[in-house]
């Protein structure tokens, strides 16, 4: 060889051999991206339901559907067919590809146009990094970057951050995204028709979108098997010619309020995540999202626009369906807002709250009478009159039938018997935080909902009453998955005691007790169904928001009705409104239960038969009488004085003396003074007061009102809680029947300010035994004890 030929060789080489060298020497120059060290990486979110079938698949912040993936989460066949498809050499190379980059160059040169490229998985992972343009010197940027990649990780690693980070599809990145969005499956359920059509599409991700060139990629399917190497003949034929099963191109919808609870809002897990295992049955909340629909549907002429649902397990206090509003996409009708988590006036389904506050402090069992009458009472705007949703009033009704019948007179006397300190206490205590002002801003409107509340809050109440006391904080997330593939359950938080067993049991009887609510709800209405449900209903002020919300032994419901922008719905209240929704959700709620059970109960309840009109033991003369449940040492023991025998002169019927002729005995009503108007006007029987002139003197009246005076509150030997923290503002209410306007209330020998109705008085006794009396119009009543400890 001449020496001129060796020069020339050794420059030619030399020239050949500068490139490399040049890139390889640059690429200790180029910064290795901060998202492969930092292990940054913007991944969509997956929410599914309790089995996991997705509710909803939340874009990342570039609005791609992304996630992170380890070679174990896609399985060998995907890996296969993503080296057939993209680089052959891919586990020889150093990143760049010079056999490949000969081969380009030459078909380049031999056709004088482009027919394939050079490009490695690295490279092109490199360029998705950092995107450079297609020019000699934006591609020698993306080998030197190539380069650096594959010095500084693993081609495991390489390959990962690949099947993570390259788009498949159009806004799709990264191979578990693709097999999800358009198989429905994980990457390493794919079998190796799909895993060979879905290592086809980096290629060109729109050129060959299966849902709109499904013949172009599966030209392209056919050419990545041809390459396989390693993998069975046999399964290579049989993916030839399988057909490419697509899932439907709309994402699921359901719970997209719930969505934005788990994501941001007060249900949200602490923490990043890429997925979430959620408590919802999508079944469920399907078919609660179409009744919410349909109740709008239905309320529309009534001007009510808007509703929502949420369905609990009581065991785990669980959410099973949550149903913010009708459409979401409702701008009209303001569909975007949550009426899971939105402030509204809860009307009366606070009151079972209120009550068993007064049975747990004995104040009161469900025989007491609670008047029902024309009352004033005192709050921050002045005085307030309560009526009822029937606008009558109904004189001496007994506990059980005032809750269930929803009456709000004896609700409001037995908040301002306790105090509304000490309700606004114990609601919060049961979850009601957004009732954050002070009690005098509230006042003894709290029995009425007169505060704001959210649906989620009343239905974990009533989840408590139902649980016989214990409350458990609701959840919507169950497990999830952190960024890196970590994944985590989440502890169930644990019970805790709020209100007393057997109190609770009782308000559970009561808002179960079909006869009892009959006063206000008739029979056979929305709110009876087949087996055991303990119900309230609420209507808001002006009819602005109608919930109805209860519990079986295993599940609670609770739905509200109105409209998001707070206008007035027409005629709409909440056994005609949420009523039937709350019916049809139960309903679907209780179906996969083949029997709901019997309501919570307690063994340390005691029964007796008490006279359905006093409350009183029913006695002989007593036409109808009734079983009721009592705490343990508070069953009355004295029986009925209403009902009373009384012989009557039938001829002007009144009181008839034994020689009158001709009388007859009748069994009548005697009312106590604050009753004796109301039963009048009702025309109740009412036993005389006064003695037929027709008869004979010495005849026996049915009671003179002059001789009913008499202390009704608090009763004898009853027993009040002192709480320091009230202060002045820790009272006792005095009540007296029979007095008049000049009546004057005794407590421990000193007289009491006057009360707001005749013979009323607010005491505040220090801890200790007390002594209280009424005088009127010369006379005394009985003197009763009572106790603060």
């Amino acid at each position: 060889m001449t020496r001129r030929r060796r020069i020339w060789l050794t420059c030619a080489a030399l020239a050949l051999a500068a490139p490399p060298v040049a890139l390889w020497i640059a690429s200790w120059f180029v910064a290795l991206p901060a998202e492969l060290t930092d292990g940054g990486y913007a991944s969509s979110q997956r929410v599914l339901d309790r089995h996991g079938a997705l509710l909803r698949h939340v874009r990342a912040g570039d609005s791609s559907l992304a996630q992170r993936v380890t070679l174990e989460d896609v399985g060998p066949d995907v890996v296969a067919a993503i080296v057939a498809a993209e680089d052959r050499r891919f586990f020889w190379h150093p990143g760049v590809d010079p056999l490949a980059i000969l081969r380009a160059t030459a078909q380049t040169l031999w056709s004088r146009r482009i027919v394939s490229g050079a490009s490695t998985l690295t490279q092109q992972l490199a360029r998705t990094l950092r995107p450079r343009p297609r020019t000699l010197w934006g591609k020698l940027g993306e080998a030197a970057l190539a380069l650096r990649i594959e010095r500084s990780l693993s081609k495991r690693r390489v390959l990962e951050e690949y099947l993570s980070r390259v788009a498949f599809a159009p806004r799709v990145r990264g191979v578990e995204a693709a097999s999800l969005a358009y198989f429905d499956k994980p990457a390493r359920a794919l079998s190796l028709g799909e895993a060979a059509a879905l290592a086809g599409m980096p290629r060109g991700p729109s050129l060959y979108d299966p849902r709109k060139h499904r013949a172009r990629l599966l030209a392209r399917r056919a050419v990545v098997l041809s390459r396989l190497r390693g993998v069975d003949p046999a399964r290579v034929r049989a993916a030839q010619s399988e057909p490419l099963a697509l899932t439907e191109a709309r994402a699921p919808a359901l719970a997209p309020h719930l969505l934005a609870a788990v994501t941001r809002g007060p249900l949200a897990p602490p923490g990043p995540f890429d997925e979430l295992e959620t408590t919802i049955d999508a079944g469920l909340q399907r078919e609660v999202e179409a009744l919410v629909a349909s109740t709008t549907a239905r309320l529309r002429p009534q001007r009510a626009t808007a509703a929502a649902a949420v369905v609990v397990d009581n065991a785990t206090g669980e959410l099973l369906a949550y149903v913010g509003s009708p459409d979401a996409l409702d701008r009209a009708a303001l569909g975007a807002n949550d009426g899971v988590l939105a402030r509204r006036q809860p009307g009366s389904s606070l009151k079972p709250f209120v009550y068993e506050l007064g049975f747990e402090r004995r104040h009161l069992t469900a025989a007491t009478v609670l008047p029902d009458l024309p009352l004033a009472f005192t709050s921050r705007g002045g005085e307030f009159r309560p009526r009822d949703y029937d606008g009558k009033f109904h004189g001496p009704v007994r506990a059980r039938e005032a809750l269930a019948s929803s009456l709000n007179v004896p609700a409001v006397a037995l908040a301002e018997q306790l105090g509304p300190d000490r309700v606004l206490t114990r609601l919060r205590e049961l979850g009601f935080d957004t009732l954050d002002e002070d009690a005098s801003r509230y006042g003894v409107g709290l029995a009425l909902g007169d505060g704001e509340v959210r649906l989620l809050d009343l239905a974990g109440a009533y989840v408590a009453l139902a649980r016989g006391g214990e409350r458990v904080p609701l959840r919507a997330v169950s497990a999830l998955r952190r960024p890196g593939g970590a994944r985590i359950e989440l502890a169930r938080p644990p019970p805790t005691r709020v209100m007393d067993e057997e109190a609770a049991a009782i308000v559970t009887d009561v808002l179960s007790d079909d006869a009892a609510r009959a006063m206000a709800f008739g029979r056979h209405g929305v709110l009876e169904l087949p087996f055991p449900v303990a119900v309230k209903t609420g209507t808001s002020k002006g009819f602005r928001d109608n919930i109805t919300v209860g519990s079986t032994r295993e599940r609670t419901v609770a739905v509200w009705v109105g409209n998001f922008d707070g206008s007035p719905m027409h005629g709409v209240s909440g056994v005609s409104g949420a009523g039937p929704l709350f019916r049809d959700v139960m309903l679907a709620a209780t179906r996969q239960i083949e029997a709901p059970g019997p309501l919570a109960t307690s063994d340390a309840l005691e029964s007796r038969e008490v006279c359905a009109l006093s409350g009183a033991l029913s006695g002989p003369r007593c036409p109808h009488a009734t079983r009721e449940l009592f705490l343990p040492g508070t069953a009355p023991t004295e029986e009925c004085g209403v009902h009373v025998e009384v012989r009557v002169n039938p001829r002007d019927g009144l009181a008839a003396g034994p020689a009158c002729r001709g009388a007859v005995t009748r069994v009548l009503e005697r009312y106590s003074h604050e009753y004796a108007a109301w039963a009048r006007a009702a025309g109740r029987p009412v036993a005389p007061t006064r003695a037929s002139p027709e008869c004979p003197a010495g005849a026996s009246v049915g009671g003179d009102e002059r001789d009913a005076l008499a202390i009704v509150e608090p009763r004898e030997h009853a027993r009040y809680l002192h709480d320091p923290t009230l202060g002045a503002r820790e009272a006792v209410l005095i009540r007296a029947s029979g007095a008049t306007g000049d009546a004057r209330v005794w407590l421990d020998g000193r007289p009491l300010p006057p009360g707001p109705v005749p013979g009323s008085a607010l005491a505040h006794p220090a801890p200790g035994e007390h002594r209280v009396w009424v005088e009127s119009r010369g006379r005394r009543s009985e003197v009763v004890e009572f106790v603060v400890e």
